[in-house]
C-alpha cells in the first residue's frame, strides 16, 4: 500500500471510527488502493450525478407539501369554507399518515434499492398534488392531504440513507444540508409559483373550472410527476453502478465505504438492527432536536405568507416578500453544513444558530409595532432555525453504525421529530391573530429546548468518546466472535461519537 493510501486509509479508521476494525489493517492489503486525488475526483463525479437531483426532488417535496399555505391566502379558504379551525385540522390530518409510514418505508427501500423507489414516491406525492386542484369541500380536502402524507412520508428519511450509502461520515452534512436546504428554496419558489400560477386565467370545464388557487396544486404537481419520471435514469442503484464512473472509479466508491464502514452495504434489517436504532441515546437527542425545529420550520412554512399579511400587507406582497427570507435561510443553512464538515463537528453549529431563533422570536412575541422589525425577526427565526433539520439528521446517522441500523435510525429520528409538525399545524390559530402570541411563545421555547438539547448532545458523545478511549466499553468484547464484534456498531468499544 502506497504511503498516500495508507495514511487515507488510516486516517479514515481514526478520526472516524465509524464501525469496528473486526478485520486487522493487514487485511487492506488485499484491497484495491488508490489516492487522495482519485478519491475526491470520485466524490465530486457523485456529488454531481446525485445532489442536484435529490435536491430537486426534495424541493418538490416540500413545495406540493407547503402551497396550501400559499393557496389560502389566494382565495382558498372562502372556497372551501374553511372555518373556524378546519385550516389546521387539514394541516394536522397530513402528519399522521406522514410519521407511520417513514421507519417502514425506509426498511422497504433498504431492501428495494432507492432508483425507482424514491422517484415513485415522488411521482405519487405529485399526483395527489394535482389533485388537490379538483376538491370541492372540507372533507375532500383531508383526504388529499392524508395521501400526501402517505407518500411523502419516505422522502426525507429515505433521501438521506441515500446519500449515506454514498458517502462518509465527515462528508454526510454538507450534501444533506444541500438537499435539505430545498425546504427554504421551497418556500422562495412557492411564493413566486404562487403569484404567477395564480393569475393564470380561468380554464378547464364549466362543471370543474381550474383558477387562482387551483393552478397553484395543479401545475406544482405536474411539475413534480415529470421529475418523478425522470429521476430513475440519473440516480444510481449502489456506489458500483454509477453511469458516470470508471470501473476503477466504482472499485474506489465501495471500497472507500467498505474501509470506513467495515460493514456489508448489503446486509438486510433485522430485528437486532431495529432493537440497536430503538435503544441508541444519541438517536432521541437528534429527534427531539428535529422534533423542536421542526415546529419551526413547517410552521413558517405553511403560516409565513398569513403571517406577513398580518403585518398589513396585501396578499400578493405577502406572498413575494416570503421570497429573500427563505433565500437568506437556505444559504445560511448550506453554509453551516459546509463548516460542519470542515470541523467535523455537529453540536455546536446546532446550538449556536440556536440563537438567532431565539432573538427573533423573542422580537415577534414581545414588540408589536413597526412591521419592518417584525419583518427582520422573521428573517431571524428562518436562519436560526432552517439548519436545524439537516443538521440533527445528519447527526443521528453519523452516529448509528451499518446500513441497516442507519436505515431505521433516520427513519425513527424523522418519525419522532414529524410530531413537531403536527404541533406546528396549531402553533398559529385565527383567534390569535394578528400578533400569535401562542404561535410565538410555542416556537421561543423549542429553540430554547434546541439549544439544551445539542448542549446535552455535545456532552453524551464526548463522555463516550472519553470512556471508550480508556477502556471503559471493551468488557462489550467479551466471548463475541469476529462476526458479532463486528456486528455491534455503535456499541464497539472503537466507535467515537461525531461531536
Amino acid at each position: 500500500m502506497d504511503p498516500t493510501t495508507e495514511k487515507l486509509h488510516g486516517d479514515s479508521l481514526r478520526e472516524l471510527g465509524d464501525a469496528p476494525s473486526g478485520k486487522s489493517s493487514r487485511d487492506d492489503e488485499f484491497a484495491i488502493t488508490w489516492t487522495e486525488e482519485e478519491e475526491t475526483r470520485v466524490r465530486h463525479k457523485l456529488d454531481w450525478q446525485i445532489v442536484p437531483m435529490v435536491t430537486v426532488l426534495y424541493l418538490m417535496c416540500f413545495l406540493d407539501r407547503a402551497n396550501i399555505g400559499n393557496a389560502r391566502i389566494q382565495g382558498m379558504e372562502e372556497d372551501l369554507n374553511l372555518v373556524g379551525y378546519r385550516f389546521n385540522w387539514a394541516l394536522t390530518v397530513f402528519y399522521i399518515p406522514y410519521l407511520l409510514v417513514e421507519v417502514p418505508s425506509n426498511i422497504l427501500l433498504k431492501r428495494l434499492g432507492p432508483r425507482f423507489y424514491i422517484p415513485a414516491l415522488v411521482a405519487g406525492f405529485g399526483f395527489v398534488s394535482m389533485c388537490t386542484a379538483f376538491v370541492q369541500d372540507f372533507n375532500q380536502l383531508c383526504v388529499a392531504r392524508a395521501f400526501l402524507g402517505i407518500f411523502e412520508g419516505g422522502a426525507m428519511p429515505g433521501i438521506a440513507f441515500f446519500l449515506s450509502n454514498f458517502y462518509k461520515r465527515k462528508e454526510l452534512y454538507f450534501r444533506v444540508g444541500i438537499y435539505v436546504s430545498a425546504a427554504s428554496m421551497a418556500g422562495a419558489f412557492g411564493g413566486l409559483l404562487a403569484t404567477g400560477l395564480s393569475r393564470i386565467p380561468r380554464w378547464g370545464t364549466s362543471s370543474t373550472p381550474i383558477e387562482t388557487w387551483r393552478n397553484i396544486f395543479f401545475f406544482e404537481g405536474i411539475i413534480t410527476i415529470i421529475l418523478g419520471t425522470i429521476a430513475p435514469f440519473v440516480l444510481p442503484q449502489k456506489p458500483e453502478t454509477s453511469t458516470r464512473l470508471t470501473e476503477r472509479e466504482k472499485m474506489i466508491a465501495c471500497e472507500r465505504l467498505r474501509v470506513e464502514h467495515r460493514m456489508d452495504s448489503n446486509e438486510r434489517v433485522q430485528v437486532h438492527h431495529i432493537k440497536r436504532a430503538l435503544l441508541n441515546v444519541n438517536n432521541y437527542v437528534c429527534a427531539g432536536g428535529f422534533f423542536c425545529i421542526n415546529i419551526t420550520v413547517q410552521g413558517l412554512s405553511v403560516f409565513m405568507p398569513t403571517v406577513l399579511l398580518d403585518l398589513g400587507w396585501t396578499a400578493t406582497k405577502a406572498q413575494l416578500y416570503s421570497v429573500p427570507v427563505y433565500v437568506a435561510a437556505s444559504i445560511i443553512a448550506i453554509l453551516v453544513a459546509f463548516l460542519s464538515d470542515k470541523t467535523r463537528m455537529r453540536g455546536i453549529w446546532l446550538a449556536g444558530f440556536t440563537l438567532l431563533g431565539i432573538t427573533g422570536f423573542s422580537i415577534l412575541r414581545f414588540y408589536h409595532d413597526a412591521a419592518n422589525i417584525r419583518y427582520m425577526a422573521v428573517y431571524f427565526c428562518a436562519m436560526g432555525a432552517f439548519p436545524g433539520g439537516p443538521g440533527f439528521l445528519s447527526w443521528g446517522l453519523n452516529n448509528a453504525s451499518g446500513p441497516a441500523v442507519r436505515a431505521v435510525s433516520g427513519g425513527w429520528i424523522v418519525t419522532l421529530g414529524t410530531v413537531g409538525g403536527i404541533v406546528a399545524t396549531w402553533t398559529y390559530i385565527l383567534p390569535d391573530a394578528p400578533n400569535y402570541p401562542i404561535g410565538h411563545s410555542i416556537n421561543l421555547t423549542a429553540q430554547f429546548i434546541v439549544l439544551c438539547l445539542a448542549s446535552f448532545g455535545i456532552g453524551y458523545c464526548w463522555y463516550e468518546n472519553r470512556l471508550r478511549a480508556r477502556g471503559g466499553r471493551d468488557y462489550r468484547l467479551d466471548n463475541l466472535t469476529e462476526v458479532e464484534k463486528r456486528d455491534l456498531g455503535y456499541r464497539h468499544p472503537e466507535f467515537r461519537y461525531i461531536l
